[in-house]
């Protein structure tokens, strides 16, 4: 293993350099780029599987006198996210080879997009293995600033730019919480590693150990995307580089999942409130996303929307997990964790594979409104196959990845009502019902988002021509797309490697646990076989009827238009018609603003409407306080006066200040004594 670590390191500064050396074309750069992401992953992937399939890895590095030694730890929660890492970014680095040719005479920001890129990998499988909280927040910092980098990549556009700094103050928000739970763990141990943070949370069970929870929470939640931390999610992923898009939803926000279960396995509290309190935003999260995401225009900002619906899904899971540890009910415990474990690395695939597509998208019509879009699956057909199996997924349909884990938290609510107190049942029916109202309203928003897109007839006149992406750019995506269908149809390959990160939780309270069989998943299964079983009658049966039809002659002619003639692409549903009754019915929690000119008159001239949806905890939470921020300071405006004669003064009253200032508060002789030793 030691010795995996010191190739891993060597592999690191080589691949760094090749990104920045000036005598390396770009094609080679960006090839020893993915060469170098290669290699790391397949280093790290092999520590990962022993750890999965063995025993924990742990190595220490001699620290200094303030941080202590440097410990690391590649336990099977590590191993997991660490799998994870690795398979997104091999398929987005690869996606991103092809994507990024659009760009290739922007040479300066494509080689810095290189060394972020890298960058961002490695301090994201950093923080799965850091067992110190000062070098946990440097690994943090490195990341945030590399992420900031990567999607401010358009850089001239003002709403790149506006967006990327939201994400880094939001960023560091995080970083001030989680210093404030780790500072406090150093002051009252001495020891910033996370050993120490168990020692404490032993010592001061209670209210102690669940403010110091709530304070790592809140820092991993506003990475992670959880309502009302989300704000930054749906400005970020829009203006970036899609298959930085795809990471930051795939993977970056999963990094905010990984620190609260890694702080749920050092911090002893009372499970069953803080499972009560994390149901409670996850399902608001869940709900108040997937609402959000059905009235969006830009297709990336509906994806983004998606990406806090699918955190909230996750944490559900981990709240149903933490109420089992907090009742004894391993049920709960193994279906809660597992299910949120694996629909992290199932949002990681279909999210991913979304983005890549919409990306696609963007690149043959440059454009992300989806109301100009239409019939893209005559110019693009790979890409709405890809972007349909994408859709069902994240809406929770078999035979696909997400039926499966939301199938899990399902079953494990469902048999633990039969021995639930009257509380704990109310808590159920809140969680299930959440769950429901979550996965009909996905299908609403995906069947509007796939149809108006891909379906009917084009709703603009484009100056280019929209042909689809090449086979090395789609390649990827149709990786992603087999894993999406293997886990659907074969889950038990898959839950095999998630029976050791669910021990780590199942110990805690001293349960037994073996292995997923032991579960009664037999459900799962026969739901998995029945899917599969009407894909292959789907398949015989398209397949005669293709060898059957395929010498007649097709014959093509007009359709009956009722008596009216005029074909045009306007009589068709738009995303806001096909939404109306919708945002009509829940208009009370949404902000939309409205452009309108109403039709008039006998014999109406011209008609039209513009619907803008908005964020109504970014307006309350971000943007209120903001402009309260602005028009405060504004009243201070005429210290900045242009006049040189006045910032002289302000040096003056600074030094009289920082002379005067300790007359007042210290004892005058004592400060006479310290001039005269200067």
């Amino acid at each position: 293993m030691n010795e995996l670590i010191v190739i891993w390191i060597f592999l690191l500064i080589p691949s760094i350099a090749l990104s920045i050396f000036p005598f390396v074309n770009q094609k080679g750069r960006a090839i020893a780029l993915y060469a170098a992401i290669l290699l790391l992953s397949i280093f790290a992937s092999i520590v990962a599987f022993n750890v999965l399939l063995g025993s924990d890895f742990v190595f220490s590095l001699q620290g200094n006198s303030l941080i202590g030694n440097i410990d690391l730890k590649v336990d099977a929660l590590s191993a997991w996210f660490m799998l994870i890492i690795n398979f997104g970014f091999l398929t987005g680095g690869f996606y991103g080879l092809f994507y990024m040719n659009e760009y290739r005479k922007q040479k300066n920001n494509l080689t810095l997009q290189a060394v972020m890129f890298i960058l961002l990998y490695t301090s994201l499988l950093s923080l799965c293995v850091i067992q110190n909280g000062f070098v946990f927040l440097i690994a943090w910092e490195i990341m945030a600033l590399s992420a900031f980098l990567s999607i401010i990549f358009e850089h001239e556009k003002a709403e790149t730019i506006e967006s990327g700094i939201n994400f880094l103050i939001q960023s560091h928000v995080s970083i001030l919480f989680l210093m404030l739970g780790f500072i406090w763990v150093g002051i009252q141990t001495g020891s910033y590693s996370f050993h120490a943070i168990e020692l404490y949370s032993v010592q001061h069970q209670g209210a102690l150990s669940l403010l110091l929870f709530l304070f790592f929470f809140v820092g991993f939640a506003i990475k992670a995307g959880f309502v009302p931390f989300h704000t930054w999610l749906p400005l970020a992923h829009p203006v970036a580089p899609s298959h930085i898009s795809g990471l930051m939803s795939g993977i970056l926000i999963k990094i905010g999942i990984f620190g609260i279960l890694r702080m749920l396995l050092l911090i002893k509290v009372d499970f069953v409130v803080v499972g009560s309190i994390i149901i409670i935003i996850s399902v608001v999260s869940g709900l108040y996303g997937v609402m959000l995401a059905i009235l969006q225009h830009n297709l990336k900002k509906l994806l983004a929307y998606h990406s806090i619906e699918n955190i909230g899904i996750i944490g559900i899971g981990i709240g149903i997990g933490c109420q089992g540890l907090g009742s004894n009910n391993v049920i709960l415990v193994s279906m809660g964790f597992g299910g949120a474990l694996l629909h992290t690395f199932n949002h990681s695939l279909f999210k991913s594979l979304l983005f890549y597509t919409a990306g696609n998208i963007y690149q043959a019509t440059h454009n992300l409104d989806i109301e100009k879009m239409g019939g893209l699956i005559k110019k693009m057909p790979h890409t709405a196959f890809l972007f349909l199996i994408a859709a069902l997924a994240i809406s929770g349909l078999p035979p696909f990845n997400g039926f499966i884990s939301e199938f899990m938290l399902y079953s494990g609510m469902f048999q633990s009502v039969h021995h639930a107190s009257i509380l704990s049942l109310l808590g159920i029916v809140f969680t299930i019902t959440g769950l429901v109202l979550i996965g009909g309203l996905a299908l609403i928003c995906f069947t509007k988002a796939f149809g108006v897109v891909f379906l009917g007839s084009p709703r603009h006149n484009y100056e280019h021509e929209v042909k689809e992406r090449s086979l090395y750019q789609l390649l990827p995506l149709y990786v992603l797309a087999l894993v999406i269908i293997a886990i659907g149809l074969f889950p038990t390959i898959f839950l095999v490697f998630l029976a050791k990160p669910v021990q780590l939780f199942t110990n805690l309270q001293g349960m037994s646990f073996s292995n997923f069989d032991s579960l009664n998943l037999q459900a799962m299964q026969g739901v998995s076989k029945s899917a599969l079983l009407i894909l292959v009658i789907g398949s015989v049966v398209f397949g005669f009827r293709y060898i059957m039809t395929r010498h007649k002659t097709n014959k093509l002619s007009d359709t009956w238009g009722c008596g009216y003639t005029a074909s045009s692409s306007k009589l068709q549903y738009t995303a806001s018609s096909f939404v109306k009754s919708y945002s009509q019915l829940f208009q009370i929690l949404f902000l939309i603003f409205k452009k309108e000119k109403p039709v008039k008159g006998i014999f109406p001239g011209t008609a039209m409407m513009e619907t803008h949806p908005s964020d109504l905890i970014e307006k309350w939470l971000i943007d209120f306080p903001t402009l309260k921020l602005q028009s405060f300071l504004d009243r201070f405006r005429f210290f900045q006066n242009g006049n040189l004669q006045f910032y002289i003064l302000y040096g003056i009253v600074f030094i009289i200040a920082v002379i005067a200032i300790p007359l007042i508060y210290f004892d005058i002789d004592l400060f006479i004594t310290f001039l005269k030793q200067l």
